[in-house]
């Protein structure tokens, strides 16, 4: 068993189950998405960016895409609730969840790109 490869599964596989975990629910209730989560969800998921910067292989290449979108759709996603709580006037409306929950959907599916990737990925490994 290679434990590298058990280590990037288990943050790839962790970042996606976070942001899943956030982003269901009423997509404008903010009592339905904790913010901790959220930021868990981001976290897990730049680390799951740094183990694939590793790789040179072509899926490599790909598993590093997907985790940048999924990084960049989370940070967008936080900055807009930090913008929301801390900035904006009235404060965390529906608008401003539904932004959340979109971008925190878009970063869902990008993880849901990685997962398959990587199960192929295992799918098809041929021991030499």
């Amino acid at each position: 068993m290679n434990l590298e490869k058990v280590i990037f599964g288990f943050f790839v596989l962790l970042a996606a189950t976070l942001n899943f975990g956030f982003f269901i629910g009423d997509i404008g209730n903010p009592e339905l998405h904790n913010i901790f989560e959220l930021f868990a969800a981001l976290v897990v998921s730049l680390i799951a960016t740094v183990l694939k910067f590793g790789d040179r292989t072509q899926i490599g290449a790909v598993h590093l895409a997907t985790s940048l979108v999924a990084d960049l759709q989370l940070v967008a996603a936080f900055v807009v609730w930090v913008w929301a709580t801390q900035i904006s006037a009235e404060g965390l409306t529906t608008v401003h969840m539904a932004s959340v929950v979109s971008l925190s959907g878009g970063a869902l599916l990008a993880n849901l790109v990685s997962v398959v990737l990587l199960v192929t990925e295992t799918v098809t490994f041929h021991r030499g």
